[in-house]
């Protein structure tokens, strides 16, 4: 699964880089003011006073922004006394070009305020600007000058807005990226688990292969060398027999490991369901002496899935009868057709449901895991001396699993 990189290194966006072009651009305004200052006035006795207001209003602008993370109210009181300095050198040297600094307190201001804010504090500076200059540069001309210094104030704090709002941006995408980071993360936290479900899942469906068909044939082997032992030195003609079946069962019971271990996952088998199963109780006739009366109804086809599912249920039934039940005798009714069922059946002795517990349940157990597989449901009655009768009933859509 894909690791998603820090937005730093993804992006081009250096915040940095933005703040220094605010300080280059004040820095470069306010010393061409000063420069000028110094230039105009070198010989007036004004230049003290203008120096000490430029002092001043730097000393705010600096003071503002050292304390204004901590006092958010300072922003204002500053702009309202920065434009107040300005208005008067302005005012008292009928110089225009001290409304650079306005353009220094769009900047400034727009780092925080709103675009609305910022509107009306441009048409304060301009109204400020023709104000103070009108004394000197008259009606119009104070008018295209508030205008131009205003305008350099706008382009200054639009470029201010623009790198704001791509912080803001930067921020949110940096957000977004933690947490996808943080999906991301668990999203490895549930592939682990599903692979570890997986994992067990695969080691229960092998332990119901082993229960539904190993074990039965080796239970038959000990049954065949229990009666091979009680008929050594008694008949050795009836032993040769036991021993023979007792080599037939161990073959099988290899062909039939070399078959689980030769499959990773379940595969179908070939064959109508009727077929597979017929054959199957030929077997069971052959190898354990059961007897077992076959019924089907209907003829729909069941899907590989189904098929497969249904045939082990089968199997591990009839495992309990030769195991449990003490009878030879079995009945299977299959009904292919809506409702779809099957029901195996026997006679014997039965047992009480309640007290079945460890090892011996593993088989009903794996009955109901298998029917929940493939859409089915499974329902055991028994009771002692009555019999045991196994159904297992393909679920209709929208029925829940019991």
């Amino acid at each position: 699964m894909a690791i998603t990189r820090p937005l730093a290194q993804l992006g081009t966006n250096y915040p940095w880089i933005h703040r220094w072009i605010y300080y280059l651009a004040a820095g470069t305004m306010y010393a061409a003011a000063t420069l000028r200052t110094a230039i105009i006035f070198r010989n007036d006795p004004l230049l003290g006073r203008i120096l000490l207001l430029l002092a001043a209003w730097l000393f705010l602008i600096i003071g503002d922004a050292i304390f204004s993370p901590r006092i958010p109210w300072l922003t204002g009181i500053v702009l309202v006394m920065d434009s107040g300095l300005i208005y008067v050198m302005l005012l008292i040297t009928g110089q225009d070009f001290f409304a650079f600094l306005f353009a220094i307190l769009g900047m400034r201001a727009m780092r925080q305020v709103s675009p609305r804010v910022m509107a009306g504090l441009i048409v304060l500076f301009v109204i400020l600007t023709f104000l103070a200059l009108i004394g000197s540069f008259g009606l119009l001309k104070s008018l295209a000058q508030a205008l131009i210094y205003s305008g350099l104030a706008a382009f200054l704090a639009a470029y201010i807005w623009s790198t704001r709002q791509a912080g803001i941006i930067q921020q949110e995408q940096q957000a977004l990226v933690d947490e996808l980071q943080q999906a991301n993360r668990q999203l490895e936290y549930h592939a682990h688990q599903q692979e570890q479900l997986a994992a067990g899942r695969e080691r229960q469906r092998l332990a119901r292969e082993l229960h539904d068909s190993v074990t039965q044939t080796i239970f038959s082997m000990t049954l065949t060398t229990q009666s091979a032992l009680l008929l050594l030195g008694r008949d050795r003609v009836q032993m040769k027999g036991q021993l023979d079946r007792l080599d037939q069962l161990s073959q099988s019971a290899m062909a039939e490991m070399q078959e689980l271990i030769s499959r990773l996952a379940p595969q179908a088998a070939s064959g109508d369901f009727v077929t597979l199963l017929r054959q199957h109780l030929d077997n069971r006739r052959r190898m354990d002496d059961l007897a077992v009366t076959l019924k089907v109804e209907g003829d729909q086809s069941l899907s590989p899935t189904e098929q497969t599912g249904l045939l082990r249920i089968a199997q591990e039934a009839l495992n309990n009868v030769v195991k449990h039940a003490q009878v030879k005798q079995a009945f299977i009714r299959v009904h292919l057709e809506e409702p779809f069922w099957m029901e195996i059946e026997d006679s014997g002795c039965g047992f009480d449901k309640k007290q079945v517990l460890g090892r011996e349940r593993m088989g009903m157990v794996g009955m109901g895991e298998r029917a929940a597989e493939i859409g089915w449901s499974l329902q055991v009655t028994s009771s002692r001396g009555f019999g045991t009768c196994i159904r297992v009933k393909k679920r209709t859509p929208g029925e829940k699993h019991p």
